[in-house]
């Protein structure tokens, strides 16, 4: 006679299956991304004329934004009663008739008067630090004025379109991207349309006010944000729809390495208040079904958060036909930034 084979007893098979339920209850937590809507967020309109705030900062006082804009200058938001003035502008903005008096539209102008895109201060110093797309790494005192250039080239190879922005508290040192050394901004979307793949990872060294070439070669590199800690980089490449961390220092010490595959193309990243980062999108990723149709996109994805360990926590909704650069969290509030729109965003 065969003989009995004894199974678990039921006590244990229960308390298995409670074990299980709550581990995949976890793991549904985990991955529950939350949803904030940006089209309740309050206008701050630029002034009139100018458009284009792609990048926002805030100085050592919490004083603020500070924001880049198509007419060559950084403007400075003082307020309800002072409105918006000039902080810093490039020397050719005062020397151009052209700029001060506009006659043609931005982007015809820009390569001579300016068009500053990432902003980053040095709470040290007060310094900052502004990356034109065309002038180059500059750099302005807390009293803002004229800027200086630090840098228009590096190792052999002018700027030719100088993007992201950000610097190193710890040390002063700056890490900021050209997003091609082929094409100016002017002609951005030609760097898309023909995969160009030569833009760079650049450090200016606070200490021997040299230029490093850290990565070349890299696709449509935009935004960079140092790490919480300091012990890295994060790049966000837009064409890709993709982040990459660079690491400062550790055993892994320049290694370039996947941070995020992202729901859209990046702009630019910032350090946010929990560890982690955002990125805003300028437009969802292209999807195509089986038919090789577009499929349009359920919701209009105009930034994400993520954790620190790459993993998308948080997603930022908006009405359709708005895009974002920038996603700065501050005292509890979050300043949208878009190098199209004529207004800035602040969702309470």
């Amino acid at each position: 006679m065969a003989r009995r084979r004894r199974g678990f007893p039921a006590s244990t098979l229960l308390l298995l299956l409670v074990s299980c339920l709550l581990v995949f209850l976890g793991a549904a937590q985990q991955l529950q991304v939350k949803t904030s809507h940006a089209q309740f967020a309050f206008h701050l309109p630029l002034p009139d004329g100018v458009t284009g705030a792609e990048s926002l900062a805030f100085d050592t006082a919490n004083h603020g934004p500070y924001t880049g804009v198509s007419d060559g200058r950084v403007l400075r938001w003082g307020g309800a009663a002072a409105g918006w003035t000039t902080f810093a502008h490039h020397q050719d903005y005062r020397k151009i008739p052209m700029c001060t008096t506009p006659v043609a539209p931005p982007e015809e102008t820009e390569s001579m008067c300016g068009r500053p895109l990432g902003l980053a201060f040095h709470n040290e110093t007060g310094d900052l630090y502004i990356a034109d797309a065309y002038k180059g790494l500059m750099r302005v005192g807390p009293g803002g004025g004229e800027a200086e250039v630090l840098a228009a080239g590096a190792d052999g190879v002018p700027f030719n379109f100088v993007n992201g922005i950000d610097v190193d508290q710890a040390t002063g040192d700056v890490y900021f991207t050209d997003s091609s050394t082929t094409y100016p901004r002017r002609f951005n979307s030609e760097i898309m349309m023909n995969a160009d793949a030569t833009a760079r990872l650049l450090k200016y060294d606070a200490a021997t006010k040299q230029v490093a070439v850290l990565r070349a070669g890299l696709p449509y590199a935009n935004g960079v944000a140092v790490s919480h800690g300091g012990e890295h980089v994060v790049v966000a490449h837009t064409v890709p729809c993709q982040a990459f961390r660079y690491w400062i220092k550790g055993a892994k010490a320049g290694e370039y390495e996947l941070f995020a595959d992202l729901p859209g193309y990046p702009d630019n990243v910032r350090r946010d208040a929990k560890g982690g980062y955002w990125v805003a999108l300028n437009q969802e990723k292209v999807r195509l079904d089986a038919a090789a149709a577009v499929v349009p996109p359920a919701k209009h994805l105009v930034g994400v958060r993520l954790n620190g360990d790459g993993v998308e926590v948080e997603e930022l909704t908006a009405a359709k036909g708005v895009t974002l650069s920038e996603v700065v969290e501050k005292g509890g509030k979050l300043w949208l930034g878009s190098v199209e729109l004529d207004f800035i965003g602040l969702m309470q």
